[in-house]
């Protein structure tokens, strides 16, 4: 899924940016790690997740072409809050820190579409902690799905479009065991609400 780019790639490059290649797997940037660079996507897709003291995952979020990620720490003194991965071959764009703010300061456009991304995204979170605070495992798996249809531009539509998720990355993002993910979601499917074909997920 291709996204609108939250700043232009030629003007990301004419800027300082560099193209930054990363293989399957490969980390981005670690949690508690002090920031140094805005990050874009061009190519693949990128993981943000965080860990408990158990050890378990909780992802914070995907992106894909044309988004952007791990931008708030770059406004305050502070460090991430969560660690990005490639989760397949990838190609971003960095542009430090410095670069990035005087980008921001010359150009009133692109500041405000920024703020306007980072405030949408403050939205989201807000309203998937509220949904995942239910112990309805049913409810927390659809606000997954719902939000991840809302951000795609077919989403106006009533038509069903498939979920790139896996049954364990919707577990680590709703915070239930992918054994009752896989049950949730065939009772789903035997009540229409989504459709599960060839293993795959459409809602």
């Amino acid at each position: 899924m291709q996204f609108e780019e939250v700043i232009n790639s030629d003007l990301l490059l004419a800027w300082g940016g560099n193209l930054k290649h990363y293989e399957k797997d490969a980390l981005i940037f670690l949690e508690d790690q002090h920031p140094r660079f805005y990050h874009q996507v061009v190519e693949g897709k990128i993981k943000m997740y965080s860990t408990t003291e158990e050890g378990k995952e909780f992802i914070q979020g995907f992106f894909s072409p044309g988004q952007s990620f791990g931008e708030p720490p770059l406004f305050t003194p502070g460090v991430y809050p969560a660690s990005a991965i490639a989760v397949e071959p990838s190609i971003v764009i960095r542009l430090h820190v410095d670069s990035f703010k005087q980008l921001l300061k010359d150009n009133f456009d692109i500041h405000y579409k920024v703020t306007c991304m980072m405030a949408q995204r403050i939205l989201n979170k807000a309203n998937n902690l509220k949904e995942i605070s239910c112990n309805n495992p049913a409810h927390r798996i659809l606000s997954i799905l719902k939000t991840y249809k809302k951000d795609r531009a077919d989403a106006a539509t009533n038509q069903r479009i498939r979920i790139d998720f896996t049954r364990q990355e919707i577990a680590d993002m709703s915070g239930l065991r992918v054994e009752t993910v896989i049950r949730t979601m065939r009772h789903l499917h035997d009540d229409n609400i989504l459709v599960i074909e060839k293993g795959k997920v459409y809602y």
